[in-house]
């Protein structure tokens, strides 16, 4: 699929913002110390998306009814829900200088009912042609997503007979809807209920 960059100004997709607040000394602190064995962005890039995936439980499979939304607060608790782990995950990026943006699809449950909007990011580094999507939400339940720049491993792939789709735009904030539900919810369950079905 190809992806749409929805700010045509690359230096975009560096910025910081209330979200993304990859400035935050935890930001920094975290990406320093992911970077210490990179020897390039393509290794420093791996090891945040592993370590997003993989040291951050996402909050609805553990339970947590914590809900985080900004980047830092998702680092210092440790849970958050897809679009949360896609905020901590491009504000590591950005804070290494590689451009990194915000991507959706919409997705079913397994029985193809309940419409929801999944957050996954895209990543693309100095040299390259083209966005990458990656999909940091955690691999449980026979999930298996990986960092890849050739095919892309995600956590799921849209099935169109479920009125699923990959929406092909790579934003450089959240979007308002998704920013909307985190902030709005005082826990997980609430959070469930508010989760958008579509952008």
């Amino acid at each position: 699929m190809k992806l749409i960059q929805h700010d045509s100004d690359i230096s975009a997709y560096l910025a910081e913002d209330d979200v993304i607040d990859h400035r935050h000394p935890l930001v920094r602190e975290t990406s320093e110390r992911l970077g210490a064995g990179a020897v390039d962005a393509y290794t420093y890039a791996s090891a945040a998306f592993a370590f997003v995936r993989d040291a951050i439980p996402h909050s609805m499979d553990t339970g947590d009814p914590r809900v985080t939304w900004r980047a830092s607060d998702v680092l210092a608790a440790r849970t958050g829900i897809c679009y949360a782990k896609s905020h901590a995950l491009t504000a590591l990026l950005r804070a290494a200088g590689i451009h990194a943006g915000l991507c959706y699809q919409r997705l079913a449950g397994s029985d193809g009912t309940g419409l929801v909007v999944h957050g996954l990011i895209a990543v693309r580094l100095a040299g390259w042609e083209r966005w990458v999507r990656q999909d940091p939400r955690g691999n449980v339940g026979g999930i298996d997503a990986r960092f890849s720049v050739g095919e892309e491993r995600l956590a799921w792939v849209p099935r169109p007979e479920f009125n699923e789709m990959d929406y092909p735009v790579v934003y450089a904030l959240p979007h308002a809807a998704i920013v909307h539900a985190l902030r709005s919810s005082r826990d997980g369950a609430e959070l469930g209920r508010n989760l958008p079905a579509a952008l």
